[in-house]
């Protein structure tokens, strides 16, 4: 039976829970693409069945942030997810931070370990700097969710050189996210 991965794409297009932005670039898109590309890789292989919470770039979740979160968690919980991803990248008032990190509810556990594995595996194929792994049980996705939840900070929007892997590298992390999940699952590629 194939593993199902609940993608959410963090944020709504505009208005309500709408995302950071910097260098030009909005997290609400960039979370949209690379979850797009996730579920189409995860689709060509059949160990796994992949859902996304924003299917199309105008998708808009709840009237107020939390009914927006809910509306995420909801879908994942009634859908019987295996496991839930959240999409999202970093800003800072500072524009010298950088880098990947991944929060969790509690430590240990499969989200600790799916979490390093995606840690892993974004900081080695797109070089970013490997901040770690942070528990964080007051973030209402990893808080609610029914199956080991990973929140992922793909890079800052606000640094240059991250904004400019988040701009050109979409596919790349789509896809060091789904070797991370592979190495998790200690399966080769398909």
């Amino acid at each position: 039976m194939a593993i199902k991965i609940y993608i959410d794409q963090g944020h709504n297009p505009q208005g309500v829970n709408a995302g950071a932005e910097g260098f030009g670039l909005r997290e609400q898109d960039i979370t949209y693409d690379v979850g797009i590309y996730l579920r189409d890789i995860l689709s060509q292989d059949p160990r796994f069945e992949a859902r996304v919470s924003r299917p199309t770039e105008d998708t808009t979740l709840g009237s107020t942030n939390a009914e927006s979160l809910a509306a995420r968690v909801n879908d994942a919980n009634s859908w019987g997810a295996d496991y839930f991803l959240s999409i999202h990248v970093n800003a800072n008032t500072n524009p010298n931070v950088n880098g990947t990190e991944m929060y969790i509810f509690r430590s240990g556990g499969q989200a600790q370990a799916l979490a390093e594995n995606l840690l892993d595996s974004i900081t080695e194929r797109l070089d970013t700097k490997r901040n770690g792994v942070f528990v964080r049980p007051s973030l209402y996705v990893l808080r609610r969710t029914q199956m080991p939840a990973v929140l992922l900070e793909l890079a800052y929007i606000t640094n240059e050189d991250d904004a400019e892997k988040l701009d050109e590298d979409r596919y790349e992390f789509a896809d060091a996210i789904y070797r991370g999940l592979l190495s998790y699952f200690g399966f080769q590629s398909a």
